[in-house]
């Protein structure tokens, strides 16, 4: 079978990018190992959640998504208030300063999953092949190979590799990763609260991690709780009291008691730096083009510029120009290589920063939350980053 782009992996920022090519008059393929999950029928919330960008809300928008969801399950952020270590150096940002309507929108893995599947059946120009096993990937002059474990060949002049973290088909291109753990891992789950959170992100830099409270719909938040592996193991292996107890006094208590709604799952946390996100006939989108500390929530967000910078490099082509050609993809990888640098750099930076238990470093960290916090020039710029 013959195809201009074989895209690898279903996830958000893969089926973002097909759709993103719906109009284009290319002929695309979307090989996915695993069949989708159904939407639950019941009252379920999923522990997998997301803060999305009202820049990437607009995105998604766009792609005919992002309206056609069940927006009672989706939460805006009105506020966030972060905290330092002492107890006392705080940093405020809000939509109405910011000129905006929400800083971001929480939202369900599941949800944005299950309707961008939706759309992707009803697209033309696009095949699903699902469930499918890839078995190896042979790049020429001509173009690219995908064999599938089945027999099945596909061809293209393009390959996208939107598979993950731990992408099969950076590995099959020979672009060498060496990721740099965290030493940590984020604990996710989604607690009922006593008390309303008003809309209200709420973030904790401690000694031992970063604690974040994120609204759902009603009186409900979603936690990540980024901490070293032992403790983070720890929490995930509570009793659910404890775990209730663990988080709302870490929180200090800021919305009186809390119910566990889901299990608590803990996943680790790395940096991942590419030398290059693309070859000839290859680009790598999402998690598989790079990894961040999740305490500011933009990785998926990241995968989502990716998508879409990716989509408009291909559209914008001389009609001649190959989908692979490297020239052609070296303008997507410089577009996003300093945006996802520098994502990189605050993340890590602010983990090795708090994370640190030197009374100088407290000091000093906490005193510039404090003194960011009284200049409103500086939130404005990290607020116009945050928003896009």
């Amino acid at each position: 079978m013959n195809f201009d782009i074989v895209i690898v992996g279903s996830g958000l920022v893969g089926s973002a990018f097909a759709l993103a090519l719906r109009d284009s008059g290319l002929r695309l393929a979307l090989v996915e190992a695993a069949l989708p999950q159904p939407l639950p029928d019941d009252a379920s919330w999923d522990s997998r959640i997301y803060a999305i960008t009202p820049g990437n809300a607009a995105f998604l928008e766009s792609l005919g998504v992002w309206q056609q969801l069940d927006h009672s399950r989706i939460a805006p952020v009105h506020e966030m208030r972060i905290w330092g270590d002492d107890g006392v150096a705080r940093l405020d940002f809000s939509a109405y300063d910011a000129g905006v309507a929400e800083l971001a929108f929480i939202a369900e893995s599941r949800l944005l999953q299950g309707q961008m599947w939706r759309a992707m059946q009803r697209q033309e120009n696009l095949k699903t092949i699902c469930p499918a096993q890839c078995e190896s990937i042979a790049w020429s002059d001509a173009g690219a190979e995908l064999r599938l474990k089945d027999g099945t060949s596909l061809t293209a002049k393009l390959i996208v590799g939107a598979d993950g973290a731990n992408s099969w088909v950076r590995a099959q291109a020979g672009i060498e990763a060496r990721p740099k753990p965290y030493r940590q891992m984020g604990v996710v789950a989604n607690f009922a609260t006593e008390l309303a959170h008003g809309g209200i992100a709420r973030q904790w830099f401690r000694r031992d991690g970063v604690l974040a409270w994120l609204p759902l719909p009603g009186q409900r938040i979603s936690i990540v709780w980024s901490t070293w592996d032992e403790q983070a193991r720890a929490l995930a292996a509570m009793p659910q009291g404890e775990l209730c107890a663990a988080v709302a006094e870490a929180g200090g208590n800021a919305l009186g008691e809390l119910h566990l709604l889901t299990p608590a799952a803990a996943f680790p946390l790395r940096l991942l730096r590419l030398d290059s996100l693309v070859k000839p006939g290859l680009a790598l989108i999402g998690d598989a083009a790079h990894n961040v500390h999740p305490l500011a929530g933009q990785g998926v967000n990241l995968g989502f510029k990716d998508a879409q910078i990716l989509a408009q490099v291909l559209l914008a082509r001389v009609p001649q120009t190959s989908c692979g050609d490297h020239l052609l993809l070296r303008r997507y990888e410089r577009a996003r290589r300093a945006d996802i640098l520098a994502m990189q750099e605050v993340t890590g930076g602010l983990q090795k920063l708090f994370n640190n238990a030197d009374p100088l470093l407290g000091a000093v960290r906490n005193l510039g939350l404090s003194l960011t916090n009284k200049q409103g020039w500086i939130k404005t710029r990290l607020m116009q980053q945050a928003l896009r």
